[in-house]
């Protein structure tokens, strides 16, 4: 009688392990591996180039990750999106701190994913656990990885935090949103000015109320934050 040996362990079984066991974030029990948003942290999403320009101001955020074009349901023409860890309950805030910030929607790159969404699982950060292969191909990587003793209470919030230390120099949200709204509309700005198709997007128009707010890259309440 033949020996059954075990099947291999999948390394995307290793990831969702590593997820839930040493972080306590929910998965989607499926391939890929997704993590569930709305339970221990929100998502704030937008164009990659617009984080990469909200990085180098804050230096000090969440976790943040970066989705690969053409994944996470998006097209292959459709640009990186970079996704900042905010506290749970953020994606029912960004409409109104956007309004209460005077950019309405106008930036239509900034996003969030609340209760009920997913993102995909970034590949292990290095160093720690092992890889099991997994990460040349992923859909998402990790830019600033969860540290070791990573709290949700030290993730971007409105209001005063809890002060247990881990958050210093992490920004409010609103202070995340209105650098984050500012460069999303400068990138879009920049593309029009290359003279880029901004159709995708809709008929918007580009211009603010004012025009010297535009030059600017800003708006009133942001200069306040």
């Amino acid at each position: 009688m033949a020996r059954v040996l075990p099947r291999p362990r999948s390394p995307l079984a290793a990831v969702r392990r590593w997820y839930e066991e040493e972080l306590g974030w929910p998965t989607t029990g499926t391939e890929p591996v997704e993590l569930l948003t709305g339970r221990r942290f929100d998502v704030l999403e937008m164009p990659a180039g617009a984080g990469s320009a909200v990085l180098r101001r804050l230096p000090h955020t969440g976790p943040v990750a970066l989705v690969r074009a053409g994944c996470d349901g998006n097209h292959p023409g459709d640009r990186p999106k970079l996704l900042m860890l905010i506290a749970a309950g953020g994606a029912e805030e960004l409409p109104g701190i956007l309004e209460w910030l005077e950019w309405g929607a106008l930036v239509p790159d900034l996003t969030a994913r609340g209760t009920g969404d997913r993102m995909p699982a970034p590949a292990f950060p290095t160093g720690a656990a092992p890889s099991y292969g997994f990460g040349s191909r992923e859909a998402a990587r990790w830019v600033r990885p969860p540290r070791p003793g990573y709290a949700e209470n030290s993730l971007p919030t409105t209001g005063l935090r809890a002060g247990n230390g881990d958050d210093r120099g992490v920004p409010d949200l609103v202070r995340l949103v209105s650098a984050a709204a500012t460069e999303c509309h400068r990138a879009r700005l920049l593309r029009a000015g290359n003279a880029q198709s901004d159709r995708a997007y809709g008929d918007q128009p580009l211009a603010f109320s004012n025009a010297s707010r535009m030059s600017a890259g800003t708006r009133p309440r942001s200069l306040t934050l």
